[in-house]
Order: structure tokens, then C-alpha cells, then sequence
């Protein structure tokens, strides 16, 4: 049976690099994979998933009012898909991951999401929020705040590296906008502002 995983994590853990290697898995053993990337983040190109390390490659850009399902089930027509990839899953709509449910329980195919968990207000993302509560597996992709704790927050910040705490919740941006953090050391920063 196929599964519907989210991997999450603070900025800069190497979700989009995990991503990348997963997939590269599949297509070197001949298995066809679809990689997903919501149209919004537009930073590397639309449609194209890059990490901070270097690796990239062209992926799907996916639209807010697109139905994925259908597009994977069309894709999946034409040549047998092996796996779904998602970047930037916390930008997904709750219907898309509700349609990411029946990729994998419908059409038997696993489906990998990536994304954050909350925002730099601390808030859940509409996506993250329905893959902490539809998806099978849950896997925390961690990385390090400045002082060496687990960073779990993530801290937009202005010109200058001061803590922003009021704005849009999306935002996107990379190292030049957020910084993770562990929990302590994002509130101090909060609180600085």
C-alpha cells in the first residue's frame, strides 16, 4: 500500500536536496518520478527546485486551483509513475493534499511532500497543517540554530538581520530573509523587536 509522507523541518535543513536524492533513486533504476513544485516560489525559475548546495532540477510548477490529482493521473496514463516528489509542500492547499491522499490510496502510488511546518510567526501553513493531520508518516528533517540546538523556528528578518514579526505569511525568500532557529533564541529575537 502506498503512502502519503511529510517531511518537515525549520529553513535549511535540506529538504530540497533530500527531494532531489529521492527521486534520483527512483530514475536510476528506470522508475519514472513527478516532481511538484507550487508555482509561487519562483525563486530558481518557475517549476525548477534547487538546493542551497547546488543540486537542482526541473520539476512541475503547480498552481493553487490546480487539481494535482488529475495531473498525476494523466501523467500516469501516458508512463507508469513510480513516485510523487513535492517541494515546498506548505504552500499546497488542503485540497491538493486531500487530492495527494488519493494519489496514493487510489492510483497506489507513494507520494514524498518537503516543506515547513510553521511560519516565522509560529503559525501552521494551511499545507503543513492538513499533511500533519492526513499524512501516514511524519519525519522531522532537522538542522542547528546558531548556539548548536535543534532549530525548530523560523525568524524572517529585514535588512540588517533585524527579527521581522509582522507581514504576509508568505514570503518567499532564503537565507537573505529566514534563519532557523531553536525555540529560545527565536524569541529573544522576537521580543528584541
Amino acid at each position: 500500500m502506498a503512502k502519503l509522507y511529510f517531511y518537515y523541518s525549520a529553513m535549511n535543513a535540506g529538504k530540497s536536496t533530500v527531494l532531489l536524492q529521492s527521486s534520483y533513486n527512483y530514475q536510476e533504476r528506470g522508475m519514472r518520478t513527478l516532481m511538484f513544485i507550487p508555482a509561487i516560489d519562483t525563486r530558481a525559475g518557475a517549476g525548477r527546485i534547487e538546493s542551497r548546495i547546488g543540486l537542482g532540477a526541473d520539476g512541475l510548477a503547480l498552481r493553487s486551483a490546480e487539481n494535482v490529482l488529475e495531473r498525476v493521473r494523466a501523467a500516469h496514463a501516458t508512463e507508469a509513475v513510480a513516485c510523487v516528489l513535492v517541494d515546498e509542500a506548505q504552500f499546497l492547499t488542503r485540497a491538493q493534499v486531500e487530492q495527494l491522499t488519493e494519489v496514493a490510496d487510489r492510483l497506489e502510488i507513494p507520494v514524498l511532500c518537503y516543506g515547513l511546518r510553521t511560519d516565522f510567526q509560529a503559525q501552521l501553513f494551511p499545507g503543513s497543517a492538513a499533511l500533519l493531520a492526513l499524512a501516514d508518516d511524519l519525519i522531522e528533517l532537522k538542522t542547528i540554530c546558531h548556539c548548536g540546538r535543534k532549530a525548530t523556528m523560523n525568524l524572517r528578518i529585514a535588512d540588517g538581520g533585524r527579527a521581522v514579526t509582522q507581514g504576509a505569511q508568505v514570503e518567499i525568500g532564503g537565507n537573505d530573509r529566514y534563519v532557523p532557529m531553536c525555540r529560545r533564541h527565536y524569541k529573544e529575537a522576537v521580543a528584541s523587536v
